[in-house]
């Protein structure tokens, strides 16, 4: 592993002398955005930080300046995916698990998983996800009081949406979502233990896709197989084997792409799903608006959406030539790390950017990136989320939270930062 190297010149938005530089993550708990990040947006907008990894990076924390990075070209994720890279965190395993989107471009497989994931999403009706719903609040209910939310509500919607439109049997969601969490938890784990835990995932993929019915598939899993398939020889397009060879994913790359669909879209959503609804019990008085005004949920998803603490490590990205972000000389070969959370409370882009507002119109958060860098996922989350709230507010007109929002315990050194517990009452 190669780090980006230290650079001789310093200025405001560097540690001065030999003082040591800060250590990024600061927390990785998601009541509240680290003080570290505000008072680096305010006063360094782009710092140099240390990293899990042993390396260093650039970090950026304002709005205007995460915009940039997002849209310039110069600024590249897949380069990450190489293996002599600079790395915030876990070692890379393989190449196509952080160049996930452009390796199902290559093979042609990419639109499949755009048309799952987008507004309509079939395989995802809205009565069906408000079933689903109710089935977990109503086993919180027979459990008694306190509840946990986390458990039966964020984790029990994120695992029913992903595993219904993966096509993965939902009664493997525990094993699934128990490799799903050593897969994103930052410095608790071995390189050894990591690879491992992969190992299973990637070969539970392997061996589901191994047994698939060609031509019937159960979800987008089996689709993606199918289409991949049909990659092996010539086509009627005049493609040579060669070439078809060349475009078609193999066994190992699909095993490993599916795995990823699954642990980035479980965990993301579960985190979101818990953050929010934190976020939602601690303002009652929004709680009530809902209720009165069902209808505006949509815009305060949105809301919820800027103002989740939900990035225990970064987005990062790779500096392909010496540019320039903000005041700092950035050089070829540099980390770039985007604070998305940190971003989406400037003040700069949000007024009262502090303040929870279900009514903010308009509100440019960066959650899902920004131009060419947008997140397939970005329309399930929405429009589950939408739904799994009004299910939430309508099945319990008493919910609140059981104990002070300082006590709602975390998971830790998680890169998708989630509550360990939600414990409410109702």
């Amino acid at each position: 592993m190669t780090a980006p190297h230290p650079h001789p010149h310093l200025t405001d938005d560097t540690s001065p002398g030999d003082a040591p530089l800060p250590h990024y993550p600061f927390s990785t708990d998601g009541d509240r955005l680290a003080p570290e990040l505000t008072e680096l947006r305010t006063r360094c907008p782009v710092a140099r930080v240390s990293t899990n990894a042993g390396g260093e990076a650039w970090l950026v924390t304002g709005y205007e300046l995460a915009r940039d990075v997002l849209r310039d070209r110069s600024f590249a994720r897949s380069v990450l995916a190489e293996t002599d890279s600079p790395q915030q965190d876990a070692p890379v395993l393989a190449p196509e698990l952080l160049d996930v989107m452009n390796h199902l471009q290559r093979a042609g497989l990419r639109d499949e998983v755009l048309r799952a994931l987008g507004r309509n999403q079939p395989e995802l009706p809205a009565d069906w996800v408000a079933e689903v719903t109710r089935e977990g609040l109503d086993t919180m209910v027979r459990q008694g009081a306190p509840g946990d939310l986390q458990h039966h509500f964020a984790e029990w919607v994120a695992a029913q949406c992903l595993c219904r439109t993966l096509g993965l049997p939902f009664e493997d969601r525990e094993w699934l979502a128990a490799r799903a969490d050593v897969d994103l938890t930052m410095v608790t784990y071995s390189d050894e233990e990591l690879a491992h835990n992969w190992e299973e995932l990637r070969a539970y993929m392997a061996a589901y896709l191994a047994a698939r019915r060609p031509g019937r598939p159960r979800g987008l899993v089996d689709r993606l197989a199918d289409l991949n398939a049909e990659r092996q020889g010539p086509t009627e397009r005049g493609l040579t084997e060669q070439r078809v060879t060349e475009q078609r994913l193999t066994e190992r790359q699909l095993s490993n792409i599916v795995a990823v669909l699954f642990v980035s879209g479980y965990e993301d959503f579960a985190s979101f799903l818990g953050v929010a609804a934190l976020n939602l019990l601690r303002h009652p008085e929004a709680v009530e608006s809902l209720r009165a005004r069902p209808e505006t949920m949509p815009q305060c998803v949105e809301e919820l959406l800027r103002c989740g603490v939900v990035l225990g490590n970064a987005i990062p990205r790779f500096a392909t030539q010496d540019t320039t972000l903000g005041s700092v000389a950035v050089e070829a070969g540099d980390l770039i790390l985007l604070s998305l959370d940190a971003a989406n409370f400037d003040p700069a882009a949000f007024a009262g950017a502090d303040t929870f507002d279900p009514g903010r119109a308009p509100n440019p958060h960066l959650r899902f990136g920004y131009g060419r860098h947008h997140c397939p996922g970005a329309h399930l989350v929405r429009r589950q989320s939408d739904t799994a709230f009004r299910v939430l507010l309508e099945r319990l007109p008493g919910l609140r939270l059981a104990v002070p929002v300082e006590e709602v315990p975390w998971q830790p050194n998680r890169m998708a930062i989630t509550p360990a517990r939600l414990p409410v009452t109702w």
